[in-house]
């Protein structure tokens, strides 16, 4: 099995292309989103770590992003309880695809939170900021505080292009993506 691993910026455009290689995909995003929603345990854990925020289950979006604009310490403590179960969940979705010949990792802390391995081949997604600050706002909850808290507990982009073996450069034209799939799979393939 070859893992990918899917970099760049919040908003850059990194689950579309993770999607784009036809292979199977663990998104984190979408795993926490629904550990918020369905996991009784991590509430447990957030309520008892930061009762004045977690009141109710499921979890609301709202509620995390009021804890991590309250309180800098919040992300941190928020991170530190839901990694624990990512890396469960990523372990199951190794296991269980571990005869395929390529899967991708789009996890938005994936070097923060070394879930990576030295073997994985890493992907940047390099866009122009003026274009993913357009799309961020786009969004429905979009903060632009919120956004900066997270960015903070990321490391530095331009690090994450020089550790990757590869770079896309996003237009957001699905030509321009099938393009740049196609020619990584055909290198790493050789």
């Amino acid at each position: 099995m070859i893992r990918i691993g899917i970099l760049g910026d919040i908003g850059s455009g990194k689950s579309y292309i993770a999607k784009s290689f036809g292979c199977p995909v663990f998104n984190a995003d979408n795993e926490v989103a629904n550990l918020y929603k369905e996991n009784k345990k991590i509430f447990k854990k957030l309520k008892r770590e930061l009762p004045n925020y977690f009141i109710s289950f499921p979890i609301k979006k709202k509620d995390i992003s009021f804890a991590i604009l309250d309180k800098r310490t919040n992300l941190k403590k928020i991170v530190k309880i839901v990694h624990k179960e990512i890396r469960k969940k990523m372990n199951i979705f190794l296991k269980k695809n571990k005869k395929k010949r390529f899967i991708i990792l789009d996890i938005p802390l994936l070097l923060e939170n070394k879930l990576n391995n030295k073997k994985d081949i890493l992907i940047f997604v390099e866009t122009k900021k003026l274009e993913v600050l357009k799309r961020l706002k786009k969004r429905e909850n979009f903060n632009n505080k919120l956004l900066k808290k997270f960015r903070d507990i990321q490391l530095p982009l331009d690090y994450k292009k020089k550790k990757s073996q590869f770079v896309i450069k996003n237009d957001f034209k699905r030509k321009t993506v099938s393009k740049y799939v196609k020619y990584i799979l055909n290198k790493i393939n050789e």
